[in-house]
Parts: structure tokens; C-alpha cells; sequence
């Protein structure tokens, strides 16, 4: 009996092995369940990004607003027309006449606006002083 007994429980062993630790065991299966979850994760990433991307390209390919708002954010580029206005931080003296405005150790906030632009606060200065309004009209303030 106890043969018998030992034989079946063998038995039992050899046909669990695959089951558990074989080539399509439950520890492979749960690996895998886990590689899939992670990589669902990362295609859906993938999507998201390539739909702004595919968003961004259509603005470029159908209007000139995005063509232009990148032209200003990264390039800082300004339509024919516009007056520049840099406004100083509080106690900040203004460059000499001729300086360069690099060359001015105090972070600066630079900003854009079509004229006449808006008169600075009464406690800050703004170099240059704006220009009269552009005749033709094409230029637009930003907002």
C-alpha cells in the first residue's frame, strides 16, 4: 500500500510540473499577463503622444496662427509693425543709452505688444518708449 501510495503521489508530482513550472506553466502565463499590462501602459503613452503630435501638425500644415505663435515663443521673432517693451524689475536702473540689453545682469520679464503698447506701472520703467500705431493694422497683441 505504501508503494502504491508513493507511486501515485510521484505520479502526481510529474504531472503538476508542467503544470506549474513547464513552458506554458502558471508562472510563465502570469509573467506574461504582467509584460502585456506593462507594455499596454506604454502603447497607450505612445498614443497620447502621438496624437498631440498629430494635432500640432495639422495646426502647422492648415494656419499660420501656430506657425506664428512658435515663431515668437522659440524665436522670438515680431511682426513689422510691433514695438518691443522690455519692463525692468522693481529698483533696477535702466541701461545707459546705446547698451545692450544682454548685457544686464538683472533677469528682465521681456514681453510683446502690438502699439500703442500699455503704459508700464507707475513704480517700474520700460525701455524704449512705444511707438505710434502701425497704419496698415496687421499687427495683433498677445494675449
Amino acid at each position: 500500500m505504501r508503494l502504491l501510495f508513493l507511486v501515485l503521489f510521484v505520479l502526481v508530482g510529474l504531472i503538476q510540473y508542467p503544470l506549474w513550472l513547464g513552458k506554458g506553466g502558471w508562472f510563465k502565463v502570469w509573467d506574461l499577463q504582467r509584460q502585456v499590462a506593462e507594455q499596454r501602459e506604454t502603447n497607450e503613452g505612445l498614443r497620447a503622444r502621438n496624437a498631440a503630435l498629430e494635432a500640432e501638425v495639422r495646426d502647422l500644415e492648415g494656419g499660420t496662427g501656430a506657425i506664428e505663435e512658435r515663431a515668437r515663443g522659440e524665436l522670438g521673432m515680431m511682426r513689422e509693425g510691433e514695438v518691443f517693451v522690455h519692463i525692468l524689475p522693481q529698483n533696477t536702473q535702466p541701461p545707459a543709452a546705446g547698451a545692450s540689453l544682454t548685457t544686464d545682469p538683472a533677469p528682465a520679464i521681456s514681453t510683446r505688444a502690438s502699439a500703442p503698447a500699455a503704459k508700464p506701472p507707475a513704480n517700474r520703467a520700460a525701455t524704449p518708449a512705444p511707438k505710434p500705431a502701425n497704419p496698415a493694422g496687421n499687427a495683433t497683441p498677445r494675449h
